[in-house]
């Protein structure tokens, strides 16, 4: 064997795959991120000029569509465990899909919020309502990374290179698309009880 081959088939020292150590690395600072938003918008809602409003209900419908995400992204992480080539397409398709409809809901429910005259900034904006835009938009971006890592693995997948003996595409995609949805449902948890 090749010296440069043996080194690529060496087991890292961590125990763990770079790409999933960089992953967990990727998931450590954006929950610091999102820690930092929220604590600065407990602290400035605190100095009062902060303008109270309910949040749109379309927010509990976008919950509800990434709660689905995640189940279609375990079923296609199950199928794939049992070669079921079909069902990891479909589950990580109906994922991508599902993951595109909440994104656009997100979208809908910033329209209701300029509708209802919260706005993210300018002479007539709030803090509190760019918080709110902040919040789901840093939120929304993550999301689209989400949906390009599916749509590599959905490529992945039609060229064989998703199944029980190639986990790790499928694995990282499922613990990233799960993380977001925990995000999200910490977000809309922290934005109903602080309104």
């Amino acid at each position: 064997m090749h010296p440069a081959e043996a080194l690529s088939t060496k087991q890292p020292a961590t125990g763990i795959h770079p790409l999933r150590f960089l992953l967990w690395l990727m998931m450590v600072a954006s929950t610091m991120i999102f820690a930092a938003y929220t604590s600065a918008y407990i602290v400035r809602r605190e100095e009062g000029n902060w303008l109270e409003f309910d949040l749109p209900g379309g927010f509990l419908i976008t919950t509800c569509i990434i709660i689905l995400s995640s189940i279609t992204i375990q079923w296609a992480w199950f199928a794939a465990r049992k070669d079921e080539l079909n069902q990891v397409r479909v589950g990580v398709l109906l994922t991508f899909l599902l993951g595109v409809a909440f994104l656009v809901g997100q979208w809908m429910m910033w329209g209701q919020l300029v509708e209802n005259r919260i706005f993210f900034g300018g002479t007539d904006a709030n803090p509190s309502g760019s918080f709110l835009y902040v919040l789901t938009g840093v939120h929304g971006f993550h999301l689209i990374s989400g949906l390009i890592f599916l749509l590599i693995v959905l490529r992945k997948s039609f060229n064989y290179q998703v199944h029980s003996r190639q986990m790790l595409s499928i694995g990282n995609v499922t613990i990233f698309w799960h993380f977001l949805g925990a995000l999200w449902l910490y977000l809309y948890l922290f934005l109903l009880l602080n309104h």
